[in-house]
């Protein structure tokens, strides 16, 4: 039995996912905030910039070429703190329309966010103390 094809997300091709990955690395790398942590923990940018453009083919393009628990990476790290999100998100966004067309940058940098807010409230609950309430946002 065959899989029905799902059409993209939104308009983007693999080119595109690549193009972005890649230039917003290239500034991740640069960055005050974000490159000491990233440099610290990413030892082989080539395959991580794989691993993150297969991640985005499956969330854009519905290939099946990832797996993974990117959740669970960002907990397992205590460098990455939850108030870095927002300035991820935000040079991601810069770098998306910078690097691509309004019809792809958009409706990729609001995803970004969707996915942002998830992984920000998951390493925040992760590093409450034990038998705290739980963070409702």
């Amino acid at each position: 039995m065959t899989r029905p094809v799902l059409p993209p997300r939104f308009p983007a091709t693999p080119d595109q996912i690549r193009a972005q990955v890649t230039a917003f690395y290239a500034r991740v790398r640069q960055d005050a905030l974000l490159g000491p942590i990233f440099n610290r923990h990413v030892t082989d940018w080539p395959a991580h910039e794989d691993r993150i453009a297969a991640f985005w083919r499956n969330a854009i393009l519905y290939e099946r070429g990832y797996s993974g628990n990117p959740q669970r990476v960002h907990i397992e790290r205590p460098d990455v703190k939850p108030e870095m999100f927002a300035h991820w998100l935000d040079l991601f966004e810069e770098v998306a329309h910078g690097t691509l067309p309004p019809e792809t940058a958009t409706p990729w940098v609001a995803l970004a966010r969707r996915i942002g807010a998830g992984m920000q409230a998951g390493v925040a609950a992760a590093r409450q103390p034990a038998g705290a309430p739980p963070i409702l946002r």
